[in-house]
């Protein structure tokens, strides 16, 4: 059997049960294969995930956070690709006239324009309170500070979401990735990051010694695909969608019956 040295796992609807939270089996198996690195990867900002490594009790792993968009190896930037601003500009400008919520992030900056219904309700899924910004604000700060947005999370009516990402889509293809994780949400990051490059990039500078093929990824959306594909093992939660499914090496019980936990169990 293939040795398996590393462990990567998505947060939202893989690693977390019903009530968005780590249960006491998940913590527990994560805790006893330790020394085995056991890294977090997600669209998340950093904040949204250091909580939970406090309770894995392994602060010290690198994480992955925006998709592969920022790689941090406690406070080292492994990597960093940021959105340009001009593609800002026209998402904060085609959104204005519309209901849709933007919420911009760059490493642990996360603004919004008001604490509306999108707003609260990532900020208690995620436990990480915004700050209160307009986006025209923030994108001017931004080509001062010569940032960009690591994401862009858009939140909105299903038909003006629906509107957004097909003009996005159609003029941007070869400068931002489009994801949707609901039908009322579209996360934008930038076109060349992927998870699977993200690994890539974590095993070059932290784990020379690891081939791909012996981390163990786990995934629910259609972001975790490429992922799940290039690793040695890739596992599905079986809440996952279809296309992740079909796509899986192995398929194990829902992130609500701790599907990771029992896999840990299996593997090591």
């Amino acid at each position: 059997m293939m040795a398996y040295k590393l462990i990567c796992t998505d947060i939202d609807g893989t690693l977390l049960n019903k009530d968005r939270k780590l249960s006491e089996a998940t913590i527990s198996e994560v805790q006893r294969i330790s020394p085995i690195p056991f890294v977090l990867i997600s669209s998340r900002m950093p904040k949204a995930m250091r909580h939970l490594q406090q309770q894995f009790k392994n602060e010290t792993t690198p994480i992955i956070a925006y998709n592969g968009g920022l790689i941090l190896d406690n406070d080292t930037i492994l990597h960093s690709t940021v959105i340009c601003n001009t593609v800002l500009e026209v998402i904060i400008n085609q959104c204005s006239t519309t209901s849709i919520h933007l919420s911009l992030y760059y490493a642990d900056e996360w603004y919004v324009p008001s604490m509306d219904f999108w707003a609260k309700r990532e900020a208690n899924n995620t436990k990480v309170t915004p700050v209160i910004k307009s986006n025209k604000a923030v994108l001017s700060q931004w080509k001062l500070e010569k940032k960009g947005a690591h994401k862009i999370m858009c939140m909105g009516d299903e038909t003006e979401i629906d509107a957004l990402y097909t003009l996005l889509e159609k003029n941007f293809s070869n400068e931002i990735m489009l994801y949707r994780s609901k039908p009322t949400y579209i996360e934008i990051s930038h076109h060349s990051i992927s998870k699977k490059t993200a690994i890539e990039v974590l095993l070059k500078n932290c784990y020379p010694e690891i081939s791909i093929k012996n981390v163990v990824a786990f995934g629910d959306n259609y972001n975790d695909i490429k992922m799940l594909k290039a690793v040695g093992l890739g596992v599905a939660v079986a809440n996952a969608k279809d296309e992740v499914l079909q796509i899986a090496h192995k398929i194990t019980d829902t992130n609500k019956n701790d599907g990771v936990a029992k896999v840990l169990q299996e593997l090591f």
